[in-house]
């Protein structure tokens, strides 16, 4: 990509479809489609940084995903104990920071100290944030900040009120890609999305490499974001 032509945004999020069907055309367990994401998520979120993007977000795993077959589920959570530790660690030496948004209560607890341990060692001042989205979603995001506010007793704007979002800290995102050709934000970031670019492709997430990531930006600086103004 060439970047001198190309605006790079600053927060870019994905909606990683298709690990399952890119598997079952292959003939493959649905589980290995899976492991290929999760390996195409790390290079992704690299090859992101070298761009400039600031902060990058997956969607992982939706709350709605947990209704899938239990061991469909046991398998993306082995995934994320053979992982995280170790992708989480390299993101770390190089200067950036992780964090993982969603209900994490409901996860298995050795994920959940897993998530805690690791995080701990983020710093602060990264140049890089790699968001993770896990038992996520938009719709249990604001009524769990809606019911902060109310336990706060205060009235609320909008800039107050996204201090009580999973995303504190966090700039909404300026591109949100979704793979495999749906079409649709499927509860993901809902009110961060507000002026969000969205960028939809038939493409299985874990065909979606470097090539695919620049075209999606290439035609995300095609675009005029005018945020409602004329």
């Amino acid at each position: 990509m060439n970047k001198k032509k190309t605006l790079v945004p600053q927060h870019v999020a994905i909606i990683m479809d298709g690990n399952g069907r890119w598997a079952k055309r292959r003939l493959l367990p649905r589980a290995v489609g899976h492991s290929e994401g999760m390996k195409n998520m790390i290079s992704l979120a690299e090859h992101a940084r070298k761009l400039g993007v600031k902060y990058f977000t997956v969607y992982a795993l939706s709350t709605e995903n947990l209704s899938r077959p239990k061991e469909e589920i046991e398998g993306l959570f082995n995934l994320f104990r053979k992982y995280f530790s170790q992708n989480v660690q390299k993101l770390i030496n190089s200067g950036a920071s992780v964090k993982v948004i969603g209900d994490l209560s409901s996860l298995p607890k050795d994920i959940i100290n897993l998530i805690d341990v690791e995080i701990k060692k983020c710093k602060d001042d990264c140049d890089f944030t790699f968001i993770i989205a896990l038992n996520y979603g938009g719709r249990s995001e604001i009524i769990n900040a809606v019911n902060k506010a109310v336990t706060l007793g205060e009235k609320i704007s909008e800039q107050s009120f996204e201090k009580l979002l999973y995303t504190v800290d966090v700039p909404s995102p300026d591109l949100i890609i979704r793979t495999g050709g749906e079409f649709r934000l499927s509860n993901f970031l809902l009110w961060q999305a507000a002026y969000a670019e969205l960028y939809f492709t038939k493409v299985y997430f874990p065909d979606f490499g470097e090539k695919e990531f620049d075209e999606a930006l290439e035609e995300y600086g095609k675009r005029e974001r005018r945020f409602g103004r004329v």
